[in-house]
């Protein structure tokens, strides 16, 4: 038996120095000093066949994956700026800033808007100085739109209270900073002032549940404490911002999720998961030259964890989701099932009017200062009230519209996100100021204004209204009169958004109905 079986049995493979972490549930303070190669004891239910057992092997996993890094790594705006800038303030800033436009979003989007963004707001006080509205103009089409409200609000933070000076460790910019996490302020201490914190997000998670073997849900709390063990443990106390970009940077371009480039990774030969995969491939191989018995048919002796085989290890896979050999390292990691997303419908309406140079204006309103999609434009919007027919969605819709504008023509349907709108264009006549302020002193409005094409493009709106815009636009360009409402193709999945047409029925004639003809029911309703 190996030494390293031995020490997985015993529980003894991982007890590397004195030092010890305080673990405490989805709180935690780490200290620098306890960072560099140390991890707590390995609990019962823990096997150290998942962590790391020698100090040579962090060494090296170091060492091959920083030289890796180094040869491969992409060239980033806000790399260069992190190795560029002296100032430490304004090098945290600019991490600060691509940390949180990562988030939930890809590297190739959110290049433009990180080089706008720092070529506005360069400095901390600039952006503390800029209004909201314009915060989300420049964050429109990023989603997630509450991220650029806590940046801003946090800029301003720091300018007015901590004298603009940024927090200098990663538990000062988690406790000091809105909207500023565990990996967050990890990643902006460690690339920005050097500290010898790791960092754990979705990429990490991937790498290290492979290394590692980690079979067990990567979102429990009990795990994802372990995989912030494992990053405290083999950051590299010299270069720990490179050695964290690496990491992510390993996730994101080599071990993929669904196909990973294994023959091309710095580090396969720490990776279990792929060590289980050549054992598989090799004695698949013998078999097939005649090597191995006709009669054998167990699978070969791959090292795995002693405690498994009793049930008693919290980081294995459940019993119930054994290894597939079709996946090979894509086994790893995994995650309990994501509800389905919410089914919801909204009434949208689309109000044009002729500007005073005869130019077509589109009404959009404010929504509300809080909540979803804070503070962005929209075009005039209710949810579909539940067990409502069209017709009294239409009549709902119409009531709310009122103080802007009389007729309308129903357009087609557009999903987006779990949410379908249900789109109606409505087209104004008669004096343009006398139409969009008939009721003003009737009711209670949200902010709204008048804009134009271009004007409604660069406007802080989300993703969403600007397929909406498409969604009329395409059906006024391809010349479709209007329909009754929207109408899913037979057979498309209503989960999958491209399988959606946005279209309009023919069955009405192209012309501006009156209210009544757009209140009556079609035939046959």
């Amino acid at each position: 038996m190996s030494k390293l079986r031995a020490a997985a049995r015993s529980g003894r493979g991982l007890q590397q120095g004195a030092g010890d972490v305080r673990k405490s549930p989805r709180r935690r303070r780490e200290t620098v000093s306890s960072h560099k190669g140390v991890l707590p004891p390995v609990s019962a239910q823990q096997s150290a066949y998942h962590l790391f057992s020698h100090p040579e092997e962090i060494e090296a996993f170091r060492k091959n994956l920083l030289a890796w890094y180094d040869k491969c790594k992409r060239d980033l705006p806000w790399r260069k700026l992190a190795a560029s800038e002296s100032d430490t303030n304004r090098r945290a800033y600019a991490v600060w800033v691509s940390e949180i436009m990562l988030q939930q979003t890809q590297v190739a989007t959110v290049i433009d808007y990180y080089n706008r963004w720092m070529q506005k707001w360069p400095t901390l006080q600039a952006l503390a100085r800029a209004s909201l509205e314009d915060v989300n103009e420049l964050w429109a089409g990023l989603g997630y739109y509450s991220r650029g409200k806590r940046l801003q609000e946090a800029a301003q933070k720091v300018v007015s209270e901590l004298a603009g000076q940024m927090p200098g460790t990663a538990e000062e910019l988690q406790t000091l900073l809105p909207g500023v996490g565990r990996y967050t302020a990890g990643a902006i201490a460690s690339i920005s002032y050097g500290q010898a914190t790791g960092v754990v997000d979705g990429n990490v998670i991937r790498v290290l549940c492979r290394v590692r073997c980690i079979g067990a849900d990567s979102s429990s709390p009990a795990v994802a404490d372990r995989l912030w063990d494992l990053a405290h443990a083999l950051v590299d106390p010299a270069r720990p911002g490179d050695f964290n970009q690496a990491m992510m940077e390993l996730g994101a371009t080599v071990c993929t999720p669904r196909a990973p480039l294994c023959l091309e990774c710095p580090v396969k030969q720490h990776c279990r998961a792929r060590c289980r995969v050549e054992k598989e491939l090799e004695f698949a191989s013998k078999r097939l030259l005649g090597k191995a018995a006709s009669s054998c048919s167990q699978a070969p002796d791959i090292e795995e964890c002693a405690a498994a085989t009793a049930g008693s290890c919290s980081l294995c896979p459940p019993a119930t989701e054994p290894w597939d050999s079709r996946l090979g390292v894509a086994n790893f990691p995994r995650r309990a099932a994501k509800k389905p997303p919410r089914a919801e419908r909204t009434a949208t309406c689309v109000l044009e009017r002729r500007g005073h140079r005869g130019e077509p204006e589109y009404l959009i309103v404010q929504r509300p200062s809080s909540g979803l999609l804070a503070g962005l434009w929209e075009f005039p919007s209710l949810p579909w009230g539940p067990g409502l027919t069209e017709k009294q969605q239409r009549e709902a819709l119409l009531g709310h519209v009122q103080a802007w504008a009389g007729e309308a023509v129903a357009r087609g349907c557009l999903r987006h996100v779990g949410e379908t709108y249900v789109v109606y264009s409505l087209l104004l006549g008669g004096d343009p100021e006398a139409a969009a302020g008939g009721r003003a002193e009737e009711l209670e409005r949200p902010a709204f204004r008048w804009v134009t094409q271009a004007e409604f493009q660069q406007s802080a709106v989300s993703t969403a209204m600007k397929k909406v815009w498409k969604a009329c636009e395409r059906g006024s360009c391809e010349g479709r009169g209007p329909g009754k409402g929207c109408k899913r193709k037979r057979g498309a999945d209503p989960l999958r958004p491209s399988q959606l047409k946005v279209e309009a029925e023919g069955s009405l004639p192209p012309r501006q109905l009156s209210l009544d003809a757009f209140l009556k029911a079609p035939a046959g309703e």
